[in-house]
């Protein structure tokens, strides 16, 4: 497309299409494509290959707009709940999240607040002890509130830097599970003197669209802060990330590339928008 002799209706047609089909989003889209033909028009641009260096720096713009606060800050106490729809690699994030940490000096916690699944709630004991991190879980069926509770007043007990607590992973659609992620919320709020609260949203980054849908739902029951795009692995399109950017203004504070605990990086806009639209291509 970007070898093309001109900039022609034709082509933009074709630059519309491609990036709706990346699952950038029409809203999104229309955005991006009105800020570059404005850009385009005022530089006199003909070569759709000036078009495409010009795109790259409007998508690392979109994407660095509301994210220059620290996503876990490193000079307070933090309470990072962790947020998420079954299947999206909340478990294995909050893995990588932990080995981070641990590696930077920090003195973590684990909370096992989905006890809907016991499985999850082994999930996250045995990461604990891969890692040589506490956890604390109560039996399956248990009140995922009172696990937060619990956990808030033995991380203040044990001068912990940072407490991650898992939450059950549901579907967004889901009105009673996200009422009790409300009610989580609402306890980890009442209690958390002493720490930064942050809440975290994990979106499997294959799931197009459809992670923007769960992206608001998460948004509006709990107030997310930021956003860890999984499964960024090369296949995925990852172009949600935009229309997350865009339409809630929720940062992405990290991405996931792989299943090993330091297959994880902080967000970078740059870097991303360079791999949407490379330089050279691959």
């Amino acid at each position: 497309m970007f070898n093309r002799s001109d900039i022609d209706d034709d082509f933009w047609e074709q630059l519309e299409e491609a990036l709706i089909v990346s699952d950038v989003g029409l809203r999104t889209t229309m955005r991006l494509l009105d800020k570059t033909q404005v850009v385009v028009e005022d530089q006199s641009i003909t070569k759709p290959s000036d078009v495409k260096s010009l795109m790259r720096d409007q998508i690392s713009h979109i994407l660095k707009e509301g994210s220059e606060t620290e996503p876990i800050p490193t000079d307070t106490p933090v309470v990072l709940l962790v947020v998420g729809v079954n299947g999206a690699g909340k478990t294995t994030s909050i893995a990588k999240m932990v080995n981070i940490a641990k590696n930077e000096g920090r003195n973590v916690m684990l909370a096992a607040a989905d006890t809907f699944r016991a499985g999850a709630i082994e999930q996250i004991n045995i990461w604990g002890e891969r890692l040589g991190v506490p956890v604390i879980s109560h039996r399956p069926g248990s009140d995922p509130g009172a696990v937060a509770f619990d956990a808030l007043n033995a991380a203040r007990a044990r001068t912990i830097d940072l407490l991650i607590i898992d939450t059950a992973g549901r579907l967004h659609t889901t009105h009673n599970l996200m009422e009790e992620l409300r009610k989580v919320r609402g306890i980890v709020n009442k209690n958390c003197s002493g720490f930064d609260v942050k809440v975290l949203l994990v979106i499997d980054g294959t799931t197009g669209q459809n992670g923007l849908i769960q992206a608001k739902s998460f948004t509006d029951a709990v107030e997310c802060d930021g956003v860890f795009l999984t499964k960024l692995d090369g296949t995925a399109r990852g172009g949600v990330a935009l229309s997350i950017s865009v339409e809630l203004g929720l940062p992405i504070w990290f991405i996931g590339t792989g299943e090993q605990a330091d297959d994880m990086s902080a967000f970078d806009a740059d870097a991303f928008a360079e791999a949407v639209l490379p330089e050279v291509p691959s």
